[in-house]
Order: structure tokens, then sequence, then C-alpha cells
């Protein structure tokens, strides 16, 4: 079975952003895409990806620090 291809708007919608967004990340080569004729379409896997790569982790904490008497 073929992969879902999404267009910039739906792309956007996914993301929460507006169509600007994608676009953009179209035109700097950030996220990997196909040209069908002159329309623009981006792989759902491409999406899921670049979401991957730019999720920021939380930091773990190893331990409470003590408290210094001023």
């Amino acid at each position: 079975m073929a992969e879902r291809m999404l267009n910039v708007a739906q792309a956007a919608d996914i993301l929460g952003t507006t169509e600007r967004f994608p676009r953009r990340l179209i035109a700097e080569r950030r996220i990997r895409f196909v040209r069908v004729g002159r329309h623009v379409r981006i792989p759902e896997s491409a999406l899921a990806a670049f979401v991957e790569a730019n999720t920021v982790r939380p930091l773990q904490r190893r331990g409470r620090r003590c408290g210094r008497a001023a």
C-alpha cells in the first residue's frame, strides 16, 4: 500500500501552523517532499520524522539539590 501524501494545507493542519511554515520548510529543503507536476506533496513519514528530529526532550533530574544557608 502506498504511503499517504499530504498537501501543504494538510501538513500545516497537522503541525498546527499556517501554510507558510511548511512552504518555508520545503523552500529551505528542511523536509522531504515530492513534486507532482506543479503540486507539492509531503509524505506522512517525512512529517513524522521532522517532528521527531525537532522534539526537545525534558531534562532528567538526578536528585534534589541541598539548600544553602545564607
